[in-house]
């Protein structure tokens, strides 16, 4: 005779977070059916001793209300300083359009990145020779730095090698860059280069929306001016 299956006695399954956590989520009447246990229960607090469930509850709301708060004010602070890079850049582009030379055209494109945006260095790279002596251009050969970080990608945000750093800025960046490749008409013309002391500023997660907008028209208007 086969022996009959039995039931397993619930009072020996071990009493377990995981158990008492299921059992409420399908049980959700359970606190109506024991109302008391929401004022009579007390849970340990760090900062008050002991609380009641309700008062837990109310913390908990409290705090998410707090870290809420937080994230408005946070995107607030983003949306006021995009707001201020976009007058810059609109005023800029202004400026840029306004440039009866080449000289004048990397005289503006200096001021603005040195003093406005208040970063460390300014240079540009012309995979093409030209007549134009400025300030600005970095007059080694780059063309090992444009293949080993622009190949894949119009822009590079981060930290340099020390040997990139001198043949860029003829000196060493103890901050971060960023470079930005210029092309027009399917032509490359070579990079914009722009460090900043801080090692942190240019991230590779910085929104590109306005870099590209600006590398177009520098590249349109470098093309005109240079003849290149």
């Amino acid at each position: 005779m086969k022996n009959e299956p039995t039931m397993t006695n619930l009072d020996d399954l071990p009493l377990t977070d995981e158990l008492v956590s299921a059992y409420l989520q399908d049980n959700p009447e359970f606190f109506n059916r024991n109302n008391e246990l929401m004022t009579g229960l007390r849970l340990s607090d760090a900062q008050r001793g002991t609380v009641s469930l309700v008062e837990r509850q109310q913390q908990q709301l409290r705090q998410k209300v707090h870290n809420l708060e937080d994230e408005i004010t946070q995107l607030l602070s983003v949306a006021n300083h995009n707001e201020g890079l976009f007058m810059l850049y609109s005023d800029l582009y202004l400026r840029l359009i306004d440039c009866q030379s080449a000289s004048e055209l990397l005289d503006c494109l200096a001021q603005t990145t040195t003093e406005l945006l208040s970063l460390s260095a300014f240079k540009l790279y012309l995979l093409d020779a030209t007549k134009i002596e400025h300030e600005t251009l970095s007059k080694n050969d780059c063309t090992g730095v444009m293949q080993n970080r622009l190949s894949n990608s119009d822009y590079y945000f981060g930290r340099l090698q020390q040997s990139e750093q001198e043949l860029i800025f003829s000196q060493n960046c103890a901050g971060s860059v960023v470079l930005v490749k210029l092309a027009y008409e399917e032509k490359e013309l070579g990079f914009l280069a722009i460090s900043s002391n801080d090692a942190h500023h240019f991230d590779p997660r910085m929104d590109t929306l306005l870099l590209s907008q600006f590398k177009r028209l520098v590249a349109k208007l470098l093309t005109q001016h240079l003849a290149i």
